[in-house]
């Protein structure tokens, strides 16, 4: 059940396009920060009263490391007439409207009703939030920042774009040129109902040269074969090769993780890549200076997959990471940093380099 709480707001302490972090203070619990949705429930003020969602802090779940406004009580009723059928979070309470870019009362309609082929765009699909920066850097880095970049958010973890700090960094930083949330993930410059007019949307309406396929911050893992959000990234590839896209798949890759079934080749690409993608894809490896490391990646895809099923290549994504410090923006996956873990980030620069020369041969 969602554990509620009611409070006052005490302090704005930040906010960007979409969100507001603030401090409220809650009878009998004291000051704690929460943030707020300005789609979902409006501008919030100091003094405010708000209905909050605590259930998450409250189990030690870590989740935002915050609670989430639900409600406003002092702010005035928003007027829910704007253009838009497509309801998100449908049949919650924070159900959202939203102009959906395919739907009949959008401009883009007719461009995405006849778009039915991305003709070959190149699509680097991520199992997690954290390989975006990489991958999106290391498609700069190869094209001198030409080619235009495109993020679709997936539903698959957090659906406020907006939660995201990476996401506004890299659009602040020029890595990231347009971003698209389908499903129930909301926020971004178009809202899509599913990842096949997501993928449209980006290559019709957002005109992408290569376009980056990720969920938001938060997988979601139980430690089980089968149950884990990241499941979606041999989904997406089916659905790139269903679009006559070229899909380009990052491995999750780490020599720094404990845990034994995330090292090397993690288990959610060997049932990602292995399992759940019916169709094929180019696996980029990124060169490491050990070979022992190298070594043992090569054995696991060799016992991932048969042979034939994936296309195998390596790439060197050191400019992806070199990109991403030039920018001076800051990567980090399970609070691990690139030189933590290296391997990990190097991954997801060489499949951002790699697809970076699908798209502009010969940059």
């Amino acid at each position: 059940m969602i554990r509620t709480r009611q409070g006052k707001v005490t302090a704005i302490k930040a906010s960007r396009p979409g969100i507001t972090e603030i401090m409220v203070e809650i009878p009998g619990e004291g000051i704690q920060k929460a943030y707020n949705y300005d789609l979902l429930t409006g501008s919030v003020e100091e003094g405010h009263t708000v209905i909050l969602n605590t259930t998450a802090v409250a189990k030690k779940l870590g989740t935002g490391g915050a609670h989430f406004v639900m409600a406003n009580v002092s702010a005035p009723t928003r007027d829910a007439r704007e253009a838009g059928h497509i309801m998100k979070l449908r049949y919650s309470p924070c159900q959202v409207k939203v102009l959906a870019a395919e739907e009949q009362d959008s401009p883009h309609s007719a461009a995405i009703k006849n778009t039915e082929s991305l003709a070959g765009t190149p699509v680097v699909v991520g199992a997690l939030h954290s390989m975006l920066a990489p991958a999106a850097a290391g498609i700069k880095a190869a094209t001198a920042g030409r080619a235009r970049v495109v993020y679709v958010m997936t539903d698959g973890a957090a659906l406020p774009l907006m939660l995201s700090n990476l996401a506004h960094n890299l659009r602040e930083s020029g890595l990231i040129d347009a971003m698209i949330t389908c499903g129930h993930a909301f926020g971004g410059d178009w809202e899509t109902v599913n990842i096949y007019t997501a993928l449209l949307t980006a290559k019709a309406v957002a005109r992408a040269d290569v376009i980056v396929v990720a969920m938001g911050p938060g997988i979601v893992g139980t430690a089980s074969r089968f149950g884990f959000t990241g499941v979606e990234q041999g989904e997406i590839i089916n659905a790139v090769n269903i679009l006559g896209g070229r899909p380009v798949a990052i491995p999750r890759i780490s020599f720094a993780d404990p845990r034994e079934r995330h090292r090397g080749i993690s288990h959610h690409t060997v049932t990602a890549l292995g399992k759940i993608a019916l169709t094929t894809c180019t696996v980029v490896l990124p060169e490491l200076p050990d070979a022992d490391q190298t070594g043992l990646l090569r054995e696991q895809i060799a016992r991932a997959w048969p042979e034939d099923k994936h296309r195998v290549v390596a790439a060197d994504g050191g400019p992806a990471l070199e990109e991403l410090e030039r920018r001076g923006i800051e990567v980090t996956s399970m609070g691990r940093g690139p030189a933590d873990d290296p391997a990990f980030f190097l991954a997801a620069g060489a499949a951002g380099i790699y697809a970076a020369g699908l798209a502009l041969p010969g940059e």
